[in-house]
């Protein structure tokens, strides 16, 4: 259980079970902020070009590896980027390795650099079948991109068009509805058998449309899945901290250059890292719930990925502390955190 002094939160540390690190300068500037909070991470194989391969996701870990601050111990659990030309011989090549734990499916078009993905897994059944076999989980960015279906309604048409069909032709393989931001989701993930997990950003816990609409258009409030209305928000918050061991923590932190952010054609995704874990514990706090907020961030996803928990702790203060306006990448370039110019309620102390 977690320690609960006062205005002092101690818990097992906790891990991401989905995020982006991106690679080069970007990378570099966002692993302090990652490797501060989390003991390890899932991370998105969604480069330019994708991670597609063992060969491929071993050379991104070590480019990880060497960004991770000195002093600090982090690390990467990799995937796999589900393309037209995934074979079940990758899928058995990567399981192998260990070190790939899951395996990406974005359909193609839905959010940042998915143009290499799939629109349709039924063509890739054997590749399932060996996923099932080898114990990888198919991790989905769960949304249809017909034309036709209306943003808000992607994630609802997702689950009655393809993922109930999914969890009932592969019983056994492990599956990951990432960032759900819909009561249907949550209910949907409550409702389905043990091997459907979902995870939940700190973002959708937070914040609905309004905080990206209201009084001006905000872009460092738009993400793909998109923010929904507050009863979509309000079901969020009672899954993550309801103690339901199906879902878990995952930030889908997205850091993107300032300018690709405020633009007229502005990139999808939130970055959160710099204070991921300070955010979970507002929004734990806002429903009374800190107590909970140990299981959903430490224990639930190390125990859907059969993997062991974390044995060291990390320490929060209840003490405001500002976020910074810009963060810098490297000469010219800038990231703009959430909440940048205002403030989070916790720092991290240890």
């Amino acid at each position: 259980m977690p320690t609960l002094p006062g205005d002092r939160l101690t818990l097992t540390r906790p891990d991401d079970w989905h995020i982006h690190l991106r690679d080069g300068a970007m990378l570099r500037a966002v692993m302090p902020d990652v490797a501060a909070r989390f003991a390890r991470a899932i991370v998105m194989p969604n480069l330019k070009p994708p991670v597609v391969t063992a060969a491929d996701a071993r050379a991104y870990r070590e480019r990880i590896l060497v960004a991770v601050p000195e002093g600090l111990r982090f690390e990467p659990l990799m995937t796999l980027y589900l393309t037209r030309d995934t074979t079940p011989e990758i899928i058995r090549e990567a399981a192998r390795e260990g070190w790939v734990k899951a395996v990406k499916w974005y359909p193609t078009g839905a959010t940042t650099n998915s143009d290499f993905g799939v629109a349709d897994v039924r063509p890739l059944s054997a590749v399932l079948e060996a996923m099932q076999e080898t114990g990888l989980p198919l991790l989905m960015h769960g949304e249809v991109v017909d034309a036709e279906v209306d943003i808000f309604d992607r994630e609802k048409v997702f689950i009655d068009r393809t993922l109930s069909r999914l969890v009932e032709d592969f019983p056994g393989l492990r599956m990951v509805m990432e960032h759900i931001t819909t009561r249907e989701a949550a209910q949907f993930v409550r409702e389905a058998p043990a091997n459907l997990g979902a995870t939940i950003t700190v973002h959708h816990l937070l914040y609905n449309r309004n905080a990206m609409l209201a009084g001006g258009i905000r872009p460092h409030y738009y993400c793909l899945p998109i923010l929904k209305r507050e009863v979509h928000r309000q079901a969020l918050l009672e899954a993550a901290t309801g103690g339901n061991p199906k879902f878990f923590l995952g930030t889908d932190s997205a850091p993107h250059p300032t300018d690709a952010k405020q633009s007229d054609c502005g990139c999808a995704g939130s970055y959160t890292a710099h204070a991921a874990i300070e955010l979970y514990a507002e929004a734990f706090d806002s429903v009374g719930r800190l107590d909970r907020l140990e299981a959903f961030a430490s224990f639930h996803g190390p125990d859907f990925y059969g993997l062991p928990r974390n044995t060291d702790t990390l320490t929060l203060m209840r003490e405001p502390r500002p976020v910074p306006e810009r963060i810098e990448v490297e000469a010219g370039v800038t990231l703009t955190p959430l909440r940048a110019g205002e403030r989070v309620s916790w720092r991290v102390a240890s």
